[in-house]
C-alpha cells in the first residue's frame, strides 16, 4: 500500500522498549484501502487516535463518504447526527481492524479513540452523556472515549471510568493538571469497584501534549534573545514530558494505586501526543527518540511514523534518567521571565478552541453537502 509503514528495526526497537505505537490519523479511505490493516500487520501500529481536526480533514475531503452522505440526505437527518454517524462508523470499522491486537494484548492495545463533541469541553454533565452515547454507538470493547482535561472534564472522567468505560484523557499540558487527571482516574476506578464493575476491563491513557509546549516557549525564548535563551530552545517540551512520567511513576507506586491493582485495575499509561515537530530545525523524530520509556504510548501522525520507521534512533529509555536536568531546564525558562503556568493555560485554551473550530468547519462542510444532495434528490422526485 502506498501509505503503509514498512517493517522497521527502529519501530521494533521502540516496541521492545515498552512504547506502544498508535497512529494519530483515520479516514475511510485508509480503512477501505487496507492501509490501516497493513500498518497494523507490518508497521508496528497497535492503536489509533482521532480528534476533530482529523475528522475534519477526512470527511471534508469527501472521499469514501459519498454513499453514506447520500443515504443521510435521503433520511433528512440533522448535520450533527450525520457527522456522528460518519465518525462512529469509521471508528467502529477501525476497531474491528484492531480487534486482534486488543485480544492478543488483553485490552492494553488495539484501541481506537473518539472524542466527545469539543463544544462540550466546559460542560461536565453533557460530556458524561456524550461519552455514554459514543460508547453505545461504536459498540466495540476496544473503543476509548476521549475527554479533555479541562476543569469541567475532570469529574466527567471520574464518572465515565466509574461506569466501566475506557477513557483517553486529552489536551493535558501542565504537570499540575496531569496529577489531577490521575486522581480523577483513580477516583473513577474506586467508583467502578463500588458499583461492581470488572476493573480489569477498564483501560485509560493520559494524552500529554508535547510539541506545542516547545512552539510557545521557543517563541518566547526568541523574544528574550539572549544566548542563554537560545540554548534552552527545544528543551522545555521534553522536560515537561519527562517530569510527567516521574509523576506517573510516583502516583502508580502509591498505596492507593496498589489497592486498586490488587482488585485488577490497570495503570493509566502516559500517552505522548502532538509528537510531530513544529520547528523544521529540529529532527523530525525528536519527540519519538527522546521520549522512550516503559508503559507509554506514542501516537504519531503519519509523517512522524514514517520518519521514525526510516531513521528513528532508539537507544533505550531516554526518560527516567533525565528528571534533574528536566527540572533545571524548566527552572531556567522560568528564570528568564517565561511563566510556565501562563503558557500551559494558554495552550489548553488554544487546544480547545482549535478542536472547536475544526468541528464547526466539519459541520459546515457536511451541511453544504447534505443540502446539495437534498436539492438534487428533490429535483429527481419532481421530474418523475
Amino acid at each position: 500500500m502506498s501509505n503503509a509503514v514498512p517493517t522497521s528495526p527502529a519501530l521494533q526497537a521502540l516496541s521492545d522498549a515498552g512504547v506502544s505505537i498508535w497512529l494519530d490519523d483515520l479516514s475511510r479511505k485508509r480503512i477501505e484501502s487496507g492501509d490501516l490493516a497493513e500498518a497494523v500487520a507490518h508497521g508496528h501500529v497497535v492503536g489509533v487516535t482521532t480528534n476533530p481536526s482529523i475528522f475534519q480533514a477526512a470527511i471534508g475531503s469527501g472521499e469514501g463518504y459519498e454513499d453514506q452522505l447520500a443515504d443521510l440526505a435521503v433520511r433528512g437527518v440533522t448535520v450533527d447526527e450525520a457527522v456522528r454517524m460518519m465518525t462512529t462508523a469509521d471508528v467502529r470499522a477501525a476497531a474491528d481492524v484492531l480487534r486482534p491486537v486488543y485480544d492478543a494484548t488483553g485490552g492494553r492495545d488495539g484501541r481506537v479513540s473518539i472524542e466527545v463533541d469539543p463544544r462540550l469541553a466546559h460542560e461536565t454533565e453533557a460530556t458524561i452523556a456524550e461519552a455514554k452515547q459514543l460508547a453505545w454507538l461504536v459498540d466495540r470493547p476496544n473503543v476509548m472515549i476521549k475527554i479533555p482535561a479541562t476543569t469541567a472534564g475532570l469529574p466527567a472522567i471520574t464518572e465515565v471510568i466509574g461506569l466501566g468505560i475506557s477513557v483517553n484523557v486529552t489536551l493535558i499540558f501542565s504537570l499540575e493538571r496531569y496529577r489531577a487527571v490521575m486522581d480523577a482516574y483513580l477516583k473513577g476506578l474506586e467508583l467502578a469497584h463500588e458499583r461492581g464493575h470488572d476493573l480489569s476491563a477498564i483501560h485509560s491513557v493520559a494524552s500529554f501534549f508535547v510539541s506545542r509546549v516547545d512552539s510557545e516557549i521557543d517563541k518566547r525564548l526568541d523574544r528574550v534573545g539572549t544566548d542563554a535563551a537560545k540554548e534552552l530552545k527545544g528543551r522545555a517540551a521534553l522536560a515537561n514530558a519527562r517530569l510527567a512520567y516521574e509523576a506517573y511513576e510516583e502516583v502508580f507506586a502509591s498505596a492507593r494505586a496498589g489497592v486498586l491493582a490488587a482488585a485488577g485495575a490497570h495503570k493509566q499509561r502516559p500517552l505522548w501526543a502532538s509528537t510531530g515537530v513544529k520547528d523544521p530545525a529540529y529532527k523530525d523524530t525528536l519527540y519519538v527518540d527522546e521520549l522512550v520509556a516503559p508503559d507509554t504510548v506514542n501516537t504519531m501522525p503519519e509523517a512522524t511514523l514514517k520518519a521514525a520507521a526510516d531513521h528513528g534512533r532508539i537507544t533505550g529509555d531516554t526518560v527516567t534518567g533525565g528528571y534533574e536536568q528536566a527540572r533545571a531546564d524548566l527552572k531556567a525558562v522560568d528564570a528568564l521571565g517565561i511563566s510556565y503556568d501562563e503558557v500551559v493555560q494558554l495552550l489548553e485554551d488554544e487546544g480547545v478552541a482549535k478542536f472547536d473550530a475544526a468541528w464547526n468547519d466539519l459541520l459546515g462542510t457536511v451541511a453544504t453537502r447534505l443540502q446539495g444532495l437534498q436539492a438534487l434528490q428533490g429535483k429527481g422526485v419532481e421530474s418523475k
